[in-house]
């Protein structure tokens, strides 16, 4: 898959993955589609040879933001869509399959973006998983 169709998924699942009624408080987020983390990446987030991220959120979480936050120029915090990552998951999960790989890839998609946006949202990596939980078990 080229990076403009796999940009094209991250924008189509936007909406599928976000509640309307929260988009409206994300401001000033980029969305950026890359390879796999970088060596700095693992590094900071302690991963062994054999994990990976699927997403990566870095910024100033929404519940942090003072009153001065956007004061003058504020670079937009980040969250970073890892494509290989996700491509490795989706066929794991659907197998190369073409009529089921692209639902699954975008399930993938939609998931890791509710995830980091999570994190945007200030809520903590254990707090994110058990939400999923809930979220998976029908809560």
């Amino acid at each position: 898959m080229t990076r403009e169709e796999f940009e094209k998924l991250i924008e189509e699942e936007f909406p599928n993955a976000i509640p309307e009624k929260f988009r409206g408080l994300i401001k000033n987020l980029a969305f950026i589609a890359e390879n796999e983390p970088s060596a700095d990446v693992r590094k900071e987030e302690g991963l062994a040879e054999d994990e990976t991220l699927l997403g990566y959120y870095r910024g100033v979480p929404h519940t942090a933001r003072g009153d001065l936050y956007g004061v003058g120029p504020t670079l937009p915090d980040t969250i970073v869509l890892y494509q290989f990552p996700i491509e490795d998951e989706a066929n794991h999960l659907c197998g190369t399959d073409p009529a089921q790989y692209e639902a699954c890839l975008r399930k993938v998609i939609r998931e890791t973006i509710w995830h980091e946006v999570a994190h945007f949202f200030g809520m903590d990596e254990r707090t994110v998983r058990k939400r999923e939980d809930m979220r998976d078990k029908g809560c």
